[in-house]
C-alpha cells in the first residue's frame, strides 16, 4: 500500500518544517561536534511562543519571529551552562530542556495545550491569498530556500569559518586567538533560534500547540541529518545543507508510508531508531549506497 496523494504532499509540507529543525540540529551536533539536547523543549517554547501570538490575534510572522528569540535565549542559556560553568554540554542540554517544560507551561498560560483552529496563521493566509496550487508547500520551499541560502553565505564568513573551526579543532581555535567559548555561545543560540522557528512553523501548520510536542524532537532532527547525509552525499558546504533538508523530507515519507502499512504511533520511536542505526551502517561502507556514489560510478563507466 503506497501512500495517498493528500498524505504525500502532508509529508512533504511537514517535511519542509522539519528541515528547519534539522539545519539547527546540523548546526550544534555537525558543526559545532556539540551533543544538545535542549532541542526537545526550545522547539516547545517555540510552538508555545508563536501560538500565544496568533491566539491573542497578532501577526503570524511576529509570532515565528518571537519565537526564533526565545530558542535564541534557550541556546544562549545551554552555552552559557557549559562554558562558565563548565557543565558538560550534554547535561547542560538536559537541565535547560527540563527548566523549559515549566516555563513553556508559563507561556501558554498553564495550559497543556492552546488551539488555533479559529486563529490566523501564516498557512492559512497562504491558502486565501496565493492563488497557486499547493500553496502550504510552495511556501515552505521559500522559506526553506531562503534559510538554506543565509546558513550557507553565514558558514562562509569568517565568523562562520570560525564557528566550523570551533567544532573540528578547538585547541587550535584558541592558538590563533579566537574566542571558542564565543563561537559555542553563537553556535548553540543560532541552533536552538531555528530550532524554535520550526516549533513555531509546526504549531501554525497543525493549528495547535502542545506542551508535549517536543518529545524525540532531537532524535527526528539528528534522524534526518544521518539519513540525508548517507543517501545525498556531503561533497560541499551548499551539498550538505541541502542534504539534510532533503532528508528530513525522506524522514517524513518514511514516517508516513510506515503508518500506511499499519504501524502503531506507539512504534514511532523505534522506527526513527532503526532509520539512524540504517543511515550509520550506510555511512560506515563509506557512502557506497549514496546518490553521490552511484553518479560516480555511472560517470567512471
Amino acid at each position: 500500500m503506497l501512500l495517498t496523494f493528500a498524505a504525500f504532499m502532508g509529508s512533504l509540507e511537514q517535511g519542509m518544517i522539519y528541515a528547519i529543525l534539522a539545519l539547527g540540529v546540523f548546526l550544534s551536533f555537525r558543526t559545532l561536534n556539540l551533543p544538545d539536547l535542549t532541542v526537545d523543549g526550545s522547539i516547545v517554547t517555540g510552538a508555545a511562543a508563536s501560538a500565544v501570538i496568533c491566539s491573542i490575534g497578532g501577526n503570524p510572522l511576529l509570532g515565528l519571529l518571537l519565537a526564533f528569540i526565545c530558542g535564541l535565549l534557550a541556546g544562549t542559556v545551554t552555552a552559557l551552562l557549559n562554558t562558565k560553568l563548565k557543565i558538560q554540554p550534554l547535561l547542560a542540554g538536559i537541565l535547560v530542556m527540563f527548566g523549559l517544560y515549566s516555563i513553556n507551561l508559563r507561556i501558554m498560560g498553564s495550559r497543556p495545550n492552546i488551539p488555533l483552529t479559529r486563529s490566523d496563521t501564516l498557512y492559512k493566509w497562504a491558502e486565501n491569498s496565493l492563488h497557486i496550487e499547493y500553496p502550504k508547500l510552495i511556501m515552505g520551499v521559500v522559506i526553506l530556500a531562503i534559510i538554506i541560502i543565509l546558513f550557507f553565505f553565514f558558514l562562509k564568513t569568517r565568523i562562520g569559518f570560525a564557528l566550523r573551526a570551533t567544532g573540528d579543532n578547538e585547541d587550535m581555535v584558541r592558538a590563533y586567538a579566537i574566542n571558542s567559548d564565543g563561537m559555542k555561545v553563537l553556535g548553540l543560540a543560532l541552533s536552538n533560534g531555528f530550532v524554535a522557528l520550526a516549533g513555531g512553523m509546526l504549531a501554525q501548520y497543525q493549528s495547535f500547540a502542545d506542551v508535549t510536542m517536543g518529545t524525540g524532537m532531537v532524535v527526528i532532527g539528528l534522524a534526518s541529518v544521518i539519513l540525508g547525509e548517507a543517501i545525498f552525499g556531503t561533497k560541499s558546504l551548499l551539498r550538505r545543507l541541502i542534504a539534510v533538508s532533503l532528508g528530513a523530507v525522506v524522514y517524513r515519507l518514511i514516517i508516513a508510508q510506515a503508518f500506511k502499512l499499519g504501524l502503531p504511533t506507539s512504534d514511532l520511536k523505534l522506527v526513527s531508531a532503526a532509520i539512524i542505526t540504517i543511515a550509520l551502517a550506510v555511512g560506515a561502507f563509506g557512502g557506497n549506497f549514496s546518490l553521490n556514489s552511484l553518479f560516480a560510478k555511472k560517470e567512471a563507466k
